[in-house]
């Protein structure tokens, strides 16, 4: 075997274009690391610029070990070795393509690769979640990835057992094509010219000229420029160049991203264009000082870090806020940084950080709306190795990474009359790769947390099912849902004692947080996502498959169930398709950054069971909560929420709790001697779903007759904030536009007049009504 020979020719080849190479040693493990440390020996690349990624220890080599592989997001090595024998998924995969160096290797270990698709490791092991074993987990992924390292450019395969070449990756060496980047004139641009003189491409220099915007910005005009990009296009050194030339004006420019290290690269090219611009211009770091230290001019501008959490509140009100991989955070948080006058967004459109599209699908909108002058760029030429890279392409096809929904104008028309629907087995989709594309497609556009593992399990979990709607045979809308439930009486004991059960999401919540043993005896199926197409959003397509999938499984399951971030128009959404809610969660998700709803459609008498009793205890339980945990959740998440839970309630007080509260209503009493009765009253209103006000204002349920109260929209927001979530009487008037606490108070009476109308023990009101004069 010459494993060294042919990884000196792959390493030459690499380097001449300055492109990357794919090594795979399939056969033993053990054979293969050894081929491995022959590899990287043979093709003369330094052991300081090697990782290997394996849950073995004891190598000469930087280990890392498969869970931690998100550690590697934005560095660069020279050689990647990844051991796919054990603990191997496709997510560590997509977060070490990307992280190989122009001229580099990825050196992958595999099984034989003609066993590798029906010998399953543990993350296959991960999906077969009860009543399922290993056995039912398919091997489509594997057998995807076999068949693209068999045919891919730039991919070479050795079978270390025999010592065999099988190919020697081959591919186009003709010589890349590089853009030049452009400086402007002086007369022309507002940043320093040995900022454009950093810039590598032109798309790096179209970046940052764009990205001036930024210092017009003020109190009399916003500016907001969001930069797309794939993986290594440069897009967060474009971030950091913006940010000096920002800073050696003397602006303060607040930076966050998810975690500090994304931002490790911002800062380095923030640092060097500040050093070279003046010598004085950044401040010299105490040796002892962290890269938690801001940077900090003489003209006393600076570029500080806070973590997005932290920098939605805009701490010492920043002149600039720059967001570095904007997709990976939460949308309500990206929201709050529009306070700021101007905004600069760089987010990944593809490869593993991006690989969902929750930035354009949730966010655009709301920034669209806001009151800034929105720029795009779009960086389309890679920094890190050179246009056309055969490693980044097998990445892109093997992963999907570049999965699109159909074009807009093939499904233009779609409507709810010429859609048909259609069950797609994981076979239908590893076979059609067009198919697949489109399915995929759509779901990464739809969820921004859309990864390769969901490739995966979209072929292989046999709990999942997808379902679509077809326009002229082309997808349009897709569910994925997952079967749950159903478990017999030890799995459902061990789950009520602390066990998790992958897969089970509703009984999981139901058995393990409300501590009901007999939730996960009903079998449900949980939509576990849903999109349809963005050229074709509000035809009613979203609840056309819905209704398609009561249908189908009427009968055969006893409810449908989902679970999400819950924003007033999802909520809106589901409760209009015949979901109820049974729970909201005590945290904030960690994708969306909203609280979760839970809810369920019941499709049998058991169903209608559990969505009762599970309805039942959230009435009697999210009065306290609305005052503990979920103080700070939108009021109108908390309406929608509400009005969605079929369990009503019949406030029950006593003559002296009337007498006060017709007192706050009609009289000088005050709303602090007895609270109690006044959240019964409230969560009776809100759970019945408003009606429309008499002011016009809609209430936040159908004006279907369920409620005779008329509240306005900010009354029911008033009886949220104040009563129910305890909130300061200032913050409320302020939050909800009252003029004065004084006014803000005396509509909290009028909204309980209301209410006395409708709740009022006759006798007792009407008595204690007649002492006031009402004029």
């Amino acid at each position: 075997m010459h494993v060294a020979a042919l990884a000196a020719e792959l390493r030459a080849a690499a380097q001449r274009t300055n492109h990357r190479r794919l090594l795979v040693l399939a056969g033993d493990r053990d054979r293969g690391i050894d081929a491995a440390f022959d590899a990287v020996e043979g093709a003369s690349i330094p052991d300081a610029e090697t990782t290997i990624v394996t849950s073995r220890e004891g190598f000469r080599f930087d280990r890392v070990a498969p869970t931690a592989a998100k550690a590697l997001l934005g560095t660069t090595r020279s050689a990647i070795i990844c051991d796919a024998h054990e603990d191997f998924s496709p997510n560590v995969l997509g977060r070490l393509v990307g992280s190989v160096d122009g001229g580099g290797l990825l050196v992958l270990l595999t099984l034989p690769l003609d066993e590798w698709p029906d010998r399953p490791g543990s993350f296959e092991s991960s999906l077969a979640v009860p009543p399922y074993d290993v056995d039912d987990v398919g091997g489509r992924f594997r057998r995807r990835l076999r068949e693209t390292l068999l045919d891919h450019p730039g991919v070479a395969i050795v079978d270390v057992d025999d010592g065999r070449i099988e190919r020697r990756g081959e591919t186009d060496d003709s010589a890349p094509v590089r853009s030049d980047p452009a400086v402007p004139t002086p007369d022309r641009r507002r940043f320093p010219e040995a900022a454009y003189a950093a810039c590598l491409t032109a798309d790096q220099s179209r970046a940052l000229r764009a990205l001036e915007s930024l210092q017009r910005a003020g109190e009399s005009s916003r500016s907001a420029v969001v930069v797309e990009a794939d993986r290594g296009r440069g897009k967060s050194s474009a971030a950091g160049l913006a940010a000096a030339s920002l800073a050696a004006t003397g602006r303060d420019v607040l930076v966050t991203a998810p975690d500090r290290r994304n931002a490790d690269d911002l800062f380095a090219r923030a640092r060097e264009l500040l050093s070279a611009l003046d010598a004085d211009s950044v401040r010299e770091l105490d040796p002892d000082s962290t890269d938690d230290e801001p940077l900090e001019t003489a003209r006393g501008g600076r570029v500080r870090f806070e973590t997005p959490a932290a920098a939605a509140d805009l701490p010492d009100e920043p002149d600039v806020v720059l967001v570095d991989e904007g997709a990976a955070i939460p949308v309500r948080l990206l929201s709050s940084l529009l306070e700021a006058p101007a905004v600069g967004f760089f987010t990944t459109v593809h490869g593993y950080e991006g690989a969902g599209r929750g930035f354009s699908v949730r966010f655009r909108d709301r920034l669209a709306a806001s009151e800034h002058a929105v720029t795009d760029v779009t960086l389309a030429e890679p920094i890190r190795y050179a246009p056309g890279d055969p490693i980044e392409s097998w990445a892109f096809r093997a992963l999907l990474l570049d999965a699109r929904p159909p074009v807009d104008d093939l499904v233009a028309d779609a409507s709810p009359s010429s859609v048909a629907y259609r069950a797609l087995s994981p076979d239908d989709l590893a076979s059609d790769e067009h198919l697949l594309r489109a399915v995929f497609g759509l779901l990464v556009f739809a969820h921004y947390r859309t990864e390769p593992n969901d490739l995966a399990r979209l072929l292989d979990a046999p709990n999942l099912r997808v379902r679509v709607l077809e326009h002229d045979g082309r997808v349009v809308s897709v569910a994925l849902l997952a079967r749950e439930g159903d478990l017999d009486a030890e799995t459902r004991e061990s789950m009520y004692e602390g066990a998790r059960i992958r897969g089970h999401m509703i009984p999981d919540v139901l058995t393990s947080q409300l501590r009901d043993e007999d939730a996960g005896t009903p079998l449900g199926y949980r939509v576990v996502r849903i999109a349809t197409h963005h050229a074709v959003r509000s035809r009613g397509l979203g609840s056309t498959l819905l209704s398609e999938l009561r249908a189908e499984f009427e009968g055969d399951a006893d409810y449908l169930g989902t679970g999400y971030g819950a924003t007033p128009d999802l909520l809106e959404f589901w409760t209009d398709n015949g979901y109820d809610t049974v729970h909201l969660s005590t945290t904030r998700n960690e994708s969306s950054g909203e609280y979760s709803a839970v809810m369920l459609s019941p499709l049998s008498a058991a169903g209608a069971e559990l969505r009762d009793r599970h309805a039942g205890l959230f009435r009697d339980r999210i009065g306290e909560v609305l005052a503990d945990h979920l103080r700070d959740a939108d009021p109108d998440v908390v309406r929608a929420a509400l009005a969605a839970c079929p369990a009503t309630l019949t406030p029950e007080l006593t003559d002296y709790e009337w007498r006060v509260v017709v007192g706050v209503a009609d009289g000088p009493g005050q709303y602090a001697t007895a609270p109690g009765a006044f959240r019964r009253l409230a969560l009776a209103a809100l759970l019945a779903g408003g009606t429309p006000g008499a002011d016009g204002g809609e209430g936040s349920g159908a004006d279907d007759g369920a409620s005779p109260a008329r509240l306005t929209d900010r009354q029911e927001r008033l009886l949220v904030r104040k009563v129910l979530q305890a909130q300061p009487r200032d913050a409320v008037t302020d939050e909800l536009g009252y003029v004065s606490t004084r006014e803000c108070m005396r509509d909290l009476g009028a909204a309980y007049a209301t209410l006395l109308d409708v709740y009022g023990e006759a006798d007792v009101v009407a008595a204690e009504r007649a002492r006031f004069d009402r004029e």
